[in-house]
Formats: C-alpha cells, structure tokens, sequence
C-alpha cells in the first residue's frame, strides 16, 4: 500500500511540474513577448509584419494550441508510466 502511494505521489509530481513548464511557456509567448517585448520584437519584420505584432495576434493562439497536443502527448506517456491509462 506504501508503495502505491509513493507511486501516486511521483505522478503528481511530475504531472505538476509538466503543468508549471508548459504554463511557463506559455506565459513567455503570450505576456512577455505579446506584451513586454513588444518593442524590442517589432525591430525584426517576417513576411511584412512586426514580429512583436505577430506574437501578440498570432503566435500566442498558436502556441497555446501547440502546448494542448505536448500536453496531451506528455500526459499519456506519463499516464503509461505509471500505468494509470484509460484502455
């Protein structure tokens, strides 16, 4: 039984720290670099367009939407694991 709960608590473990790296990510596309580092990022110009301008409209949704399949991915590995997957 001691065993099991150790088991359980590494999963949750991991499965936070999984949570705190991709919110993380998530944070420097959308904030720092949507907000902070806007100006910084609008020196550099891809396809006629500010990158910082980019990363505000364009590129937060699309990591966001990137971090949902690695979360996904991640989570099922880990879920595989520790032997805890849906059949």
């Amino acid at each position: 039984m001691e065993n099991n709960k150790q088991k359980m608590q590494e999963y949750w473990r991991r499965n936070v720290r999984i949570l705190f790296i991709l919110l993380a990510l998530w944070f420097l596309v959308s904030f720092v670099f949507g907000i902070l580092l806007v100006d910084e990022l609008n020196q550099i110009r891809i396809g006629g367009f500010k990158l910082g301008f980019w990363f505000a409209q364009q590129g937060s949704i699309y990591c966001f939407v990137i971090i949902i399949f690695v979360y996904v991915w991640l989570m099922n590995r880990l879920d595989r694991e520790f032997d805890v997957h849906e059949e």
